[in-house]
C-alpha cells in the first residue's frame, strides 16, 4: 500500500492517491471525494485464482478518470464518489425533523441529490492507512448544505483476503440529522464499450416508484412481471435509474443481494450490503462530450431509500448524538467458467 500526490485543487489544495494490492486486485482511491479512481485485476485471472500477481497484465473494471483535471470536469456523473451526507433524493430540498424544517441546497431542479452542491464527493478528506487499506476521515460542519449537525464520518477502504473491497462508512453528530451513505462506482465488467449487455441479478421482489423528478411517490410496487424483475438473472440493458427493495432489510453484517456478470469475459461482481435498498443507474446520462459516453458503466448504489427523511414508511435514516451510523458493502470480483 502506498500514496502519491495525485494534482491540487485550484486553491493549492493537494489530492493525494492511495493504492491497495492484495489478491490479484488493485484498488487506487482518491482523498479528493473519497473516488474509486480505479480497479483493476489480472487479464488472465481465473486460470490461476486470486494468486495472481496483479503485475501479470491488468484490466480496468470501473470508469475513472486518469487525472484531478478529469473530476474537476465533470463532476456531475459522481465517478467512483463517496456521496454524502445524503445519497440519492430528498424532495423538495427540504425535511422536518423533531418538530422543525430544514432547507437544504437544491441542486437537482427543487430537489438535493446527493449532498448537495458540494456535497461529500466534492470536498478532500484526510486519509491514514490501516492494515490492506486506507481510512478516510472529515468532519462536516453543522449547517453544510443545509443539514443539522456536527457529523464525524470514516469511510474505510480496505482489500479482505481474496482480494474483495469492501467500504465501511461510520458517523457519529452532535445534532439530530440524517445520513445516507454510498459509493457512486460505476463498473463496466468488459473493461471497455458499452455495459448494457451486462447480465443482472437483484434480491428484490419491490422497488419504490417515483415521479417525472425520481422522487418517491409513496409505498411499494412489485417487480414481478415488469422490467424490474430481475430476481433472476438477465440482460440489464438501459433506461434504469431505480432504487430496489432489498428482501433482506436492513442487516448487521452484509448480505450478499446483487451479482453483475459479463458473459463476453466471464467476469462477475457480486455486491453484499447491510443498506436495504439499490439504486440501479445504467448511466443513460453520461455526456457524449465527457470521457464516457452513456450505458458505459452501471452503478450498483447500496442505500436506504431516496427521500427517506419525508417518509415515515420508508427505513429510518436518522441518527442522534450518542448513536453510531455504520454502513458496509462488499464488492467482489471472481471470473466464472474460463480464464480471460
Amino acid at each position: 500500500m502506498r500514496s502519491e500526490l495525485f494534482g491540487s485543487l485550484p486553491d493549492g489544495t493537494p489530492v493525494h492517491r492511495w493504492t491497495l494490492e492484495r489478491s490479484g486486485v488493485r484498488v487506487r482511491v482518491l482523498t479528493y471525494g473519497g473516488i474509486v479512481q480505479s480497479v483493476e485485476i489480472p487479464q488472465r485471472w481465473g486460470s490461476a485464482g486470486p494468486s495472481d500477481t496483479v503485475d501479470a497484465g491488468t484490466v480496468g473494471v470501473v470508469l475513472g478518470c486518469p487525472d484531478l483535471a478529469g473530476y474537476l470536469a465533470h463532476p456531475e456523473p459522481y465517478f467512483g464518489a463517496l456521496v454524502g451526507r445524503y445519497a440519492n433524493r430528498i424532495g423538495g430540498g427540504r425535511f422536518p425533523l423533531d418538530g422543525r424544517t430544514y432547507h437544504l441546497a437544491q441542486n437537482n431542479g427543487a430537489n438535493s441529490l446527493h449532498g448537495g452542491e458540494r456535497g461529500f464527493d466534492k470536498r478532500v478528506w484526510d486519509a491514514e492507512p490501516v492494515e490492506h487499506g486506507v481510512r478516510l476521515t472529515r468532519v462536516s460542519p453543522h449547517g453544510e448544505e443545509g443539514f443539522p449537525g456536527r457529523l464525524r464520518v470514516t469511510a474505510t477502504y480496505t482489500l479482505d483476503a481474496g482480494g474483495a473491497l469492501r467500504i465501511a462508512y461510520e458517523a457519529v453528530t452532535d445534532a439530530p440529522t440524517v445520513v445516507n451513505l454510498t459509493n457512486h462506482t460505476y463498473w463496466n465488467l468488459g473493461g471497455s464499450g458499452n455495459a448494457g449487455g451486462h447480465e443482472l441479478r437483484i434480491a428484490a421482489a419491490r422497488l419504490t416508484p417515483v415521479d417525472v423528478e425520481q422522487i418517491p411517490t409513496g409505498g411499494f410496487d412489485e417487480v414481478a412481471g415488469t422490467r424490474f424483475d430481475f430476481r433472476t438473472a438477465r440482460k440489464v440493458g438501459a433506461g434504469y435509474d431505480h432504487n430496489f427493495v432489498l428482501d433482506k432489510g436492513v442487516t448487521a453484517s452484509p448480505v450478499e443481494v446483487a451479482e453483475l456478470s459479463d458473459p463476453a469475459s466471464g467476469r462477475v461482481l457480486s455486491v453484499a450490503t447491510t443498506e436495504p435498498g439499490l439504486q440501479l443507474y445504467t448511466a443513460d446520462h453520461l455526456d457524449e462530450t465527457g470521457p464516457f459516453a452513456p450505458g458505459d458503466g452501471i452503478a450498483l448504489e447500496t442505500q436506504h431509500f431516496p427521500d427517506s427523511p419525508n417518509r415515515p414508511e420508508f427505513p429510518s435514516t436518522e441518527l442522534r448524538p450518542g448513536a453510531v451510523y455504520r454502513s458496509q458493502t462488499v464488492y467482489a470480483l471472481s471470473v466464472r467458467g474460463f480464464a480471460v
